[in-house]
């Protein structure tokens, strides 16, 4: 937000009437009761708020809630309450207006909605917190349950600052890009809004990835007129049998996302032109003459099938069983015309509207209730189980968060035929903390359709599944990688952190026992001294793993007290059991950094990475491992030093999630040492004197070491992992093409986060 103007122009001036005439249109047309005179109230008290303040961009401020408010009437379907909430969400945040004024203009039910949007400060909260916007999205999933239309509005909200970020500074527009990805775009799609999740994963995915961006919307754009033709050969026929049946529809296309098409390039690493699924058939059907609409699914489906052939493995149907955000359709796979597969969606007007606009646009403040409000209720159970740990940092509270975000993909079953919904790739430990807290913390294991397998065994949809316990299991550590759903995460973390307040007290006896066979005390201060001289970062960590047999009192103990901290670096069996435990106890989560020397940060500009007199000015993210060419950010380190992470890396996303103040925008500058590790995967035909070509390429053509080669054939058909020593991304990308261009090379790609092997 920019400083206040003297006055607008009398064309910005019109613009916000024009703006504001266009949303008293939207809601004319929406279905609601018409309720303009407090509309119009609200949008008066916007105005004289705000004054003449102006966004980073130059434009009146009030123009934003406009927009919101529009959002929220035209895209999301809600009326006059929340239309009202969207014109006032910034209001107490950004004047001198409370939540009390509100109240008192507007009404309990506004002011409580104002309040749920305005954001914590940081006056606001402890200064230990570690994370201010991981609190905010604390307050905002905390008044979900009482009133769901904050949720909705502040997804409004962060929809209109996407559509304008251009604005915003390039660590900001990183910030906000990643926050969205992880966090906004998930939870639109948790509550049913596919268009507006589609669009914030685009605009999230423009600013993360520009250029990756702008090459798939120019492909996608030049491939415009081939769909197009495609789609009426396609639908030329079918429209002749549905037209025959009697039934009125509509039948159009939905292009993918560009998000979609590349996260699948990286996923399956493959081009662009190998996507092909790249645009799908809809079917939107009335159902205003009492056939069922199942039935009518089913009808056309059967139209569909018997004029074009059908992939069996591909039919989803979600009629029967929606998803958790309440979607409803039929999905089938048919080989249209060129033999090309082209996905159909079949569904009503009603399922569509659901589809687009979200359930939660239907559902609390209606009076008629909705069949899958219990989908929705089981999420809130969820969430309220993560809230309910408020000592959760805020990096782990965001990533257990994030888990729940996803709509539920598969059914299994109980022995006695209870269904189950988990996400997809849940496993039997995720089920059995689905059916009972209890049959989780003491799973051992599952009979799946009658095999015994694993508490890691991920299941498919339909499994029959019958959890076996042991009174002698209890929650590991381990556990933690096997689970999926938020609340086995949830569940898992607070068995683990009650061991560790026992552990911890057990800890706190055995010190004390030990230290009055030395005649000393326990006191707080002794404490600090032997936690700083046994490498921990803090008491707590100390005590529990004395607790834990982790840490045996070394025998030059009685001396260690005696000198005072003299000997800081313990004995040998203390700097082994500390290089184990101790190290990553200091700051989980936190980047690891070298020998490199702390950066100058001008933050009016791009930090540029380079490499000067062989020494690198920033240090390289061990989990993304990033290479000259990527598209990068870095984060400032306690430090000073700038970690550089790959913007897709799931860390980095996290950190832009939960501690956006520490993002650096950065650039490429000059290296000339090929020191950056990355790995090719290879695939296609076994031939003679194969591996030597792929050598010559690597080590005469482009010169760069090879660090480890994995190969393997098998019935004629090779797949190989190759680490090499390379410059930037470029030149990976150049290797790639040489490889591809061998007739016996099907595949070659980088490997990368997304697409592991």
């Amino acid at each position: 937000m920019s400083q206040p103007s003297l006055s607008f122009t009398p064309e910005e001036e019109a613009l916000i009437q024009q703006e504001y005439q266009a949303l008293l249109s939207d809601y004319i047309a929406s279905p609601h009761r018409k309720k303009t005179e407090i509309i119009d109230q609200a949008f008066r008290l916007a105005c004289h708020a705000h004054g003449l303040v102006r966004r980073r961009s130059g434009e009146p401020y009030i123009l934003h809630p406009i927009a919101v408010a529009r959002i929220v009437c035209k895209e999301i379907g809600l009326g006059s309450t929340s239309i009202c909430s969207a014109l006032l969400h910034d209001v107490v945040e950004d004047t001198e207006y409370t939540v009390e004024d509100i109240r008192r203009g507007f009404g309990d039910k506004i002011a409580r909605i104002v309040e749920g949007l305005t954001k914590i400060s940081t006056e606001q909260v402890p200064q230990s917190i570690d994370s201010l916007q991981a609190q905010n999205i604390r307050k905002l999933l905390l008044t979900i349950g009482d009133d769901a239309r904050v949720i909705l509005i502040k997804i409004a909200d962060r929809l209109h600052n996407m559509r304008t970020l251009s604005s915003m500074k390039p660590e900001k527009q990183l910030k906000i890009a990643g926050e969205t990805s992880f966090f906004y775009a998930p939870l639109a799609d948790r509550l049913g809004l596919f268009s507006i999740k589609t669009e914030l994963e685009d605009l999230s995915f423009r600013y993360e990835h520009p250029e990756a961006y702008e090459e798939i919307l120019r492909k996608v754009r030049e491939t415009e007129a081939g769909r197009e033709d495609l789609f009426q050969r396609f639908a030329a026929p079918l429209k002749a049998r549905l037209d025959s049946m009697e039934i009125s529809y509509e039948m159009k296309t939905r292009v993918k996302g560009c998000f979609s098409i590349w996260r699948k390039m990286q996923l399956k690493g493959i081009p662009f032109e190998e996507v092909y699924d790249l645009f799908a058939v809809r079917i939107i059907f009335e159902s205003n003459d009492g056939y069922p609409e199942k039935n009518r699914c089913w009808d056309i489906y059967t139209a569909i099938t018997e004029t074009y052939r059908n992939r069996p493995d591909r039919l989803r149907d979600w009629i029967s069983t929606p998803k958790g955000n309440g979607y409803q359709a039929l999905h089938l796979t048919v080989l249209g015309p060129d033999a090309q597969w082209i996905e159909v969606q079949i569904r009503s007007r009603r399922m569509d509207e659901i589809a687009e606009k979200g359930l939660a646009a239907h559902w609390r403040y209606k009076n008629s209730t909705v069949e899958e409000d219990h989908e929705l209720e089981a999420w809130l159970d969820t969430i309220r189980e993560v809230l309910n740990h408020p000592d959760s940092k805020g990096m782990e509270f965001l990533n257990t968060i994030h888990l729940s975000l996803y709509a539920h993909d598969i059914t299994a079953f109980t022995p006695k035929g209870r269904p189950i919904t988990l996400p997809i790739n849940a496993s039997v430990l995720d089920f059995a903390y689905a059916v009972h807290t209890n049959l989780g913390d003491t799973c051992i294991g599952a009979k799946v359709n009658h095999k015994v397998l694993p508490l890691s065994h991920r299941l498919s949809n339909g499994d029959q599944v019958e959890i076996l316990t042991s009174k002698m299991t209890q929650p590991e550590a381990a556990w933690l990688d096997y689970v999926t759903t938020a609340y086995a995460k949830v569940k898992i973390e607070a068995a683990l952190r009650r061991r560790q307040r026992e552990a911890i007290a057990l800890g706190e006896e055995l010190l004390t026992q030990e230290l009055r066979k030395h005649g000393e005390t326990l006191s707080s201060s002794l404490l600090d001294r032997l936690t700083y001289l046994y490498h921990f970062d803090k008491p707590d960590t100390f005590l529990r793993h004395i607790g834990e047999g982790t840490f045996t009192f070394p025998e030059d103990f009685k001396q260690a007290l005696q000198n005072k901290g003299a000997n800081r670096g313990g004995n040998r069996m203390t700097r082994a059991i500390t290089s184990l435990f101790g190290s990553k106890e200091r700051g989980e989560g936190q980047p690891v950094v070298g020998s490199v020397s702390p950066a100058v940060i001008d933050r009016t500009r791009p930090y540029e990475l380079q490499e000067q007199d062989g020494r690198l000015n920033y240090h390289i993210a061990p989990c993304c491992h990033p290479i000259p060419g990527d598209d990068a950010l870095g984060i400032l380190a306690d430090n000073g030093q700038i970690i550089v992470h790959r913007r897709s890396c799931p860390e980095a996303t996290r950190y832009k999630t939960a501690q956006g103040d520490r993002l650096i925008s950065t650039t490429w500058g000059l290296h000339y040492t090929p020191r950056f590790e990355t790995t090719l995967v290879v695939r296609g035909i076994d031939s003679k004197g194969l591996l030597n070509v792929i050598t010559q390429v690597l080590l005469e053509d482009f010169k760069v070491s090879i660090s480890e080669i994995h190969m393997l054939a098998h019935e004629g058909i090779f797949e190989g992992k190759i680490s090499i020593q390379v410059l930037s991304s470029h030149q990976v990308e150049a290797i790639c093409q040489i490889l591809r261009r061998n007739k016996a090379i099907h595949e070659a790609y980088r490997l990368s986060e997304l697409n592991p092997v």
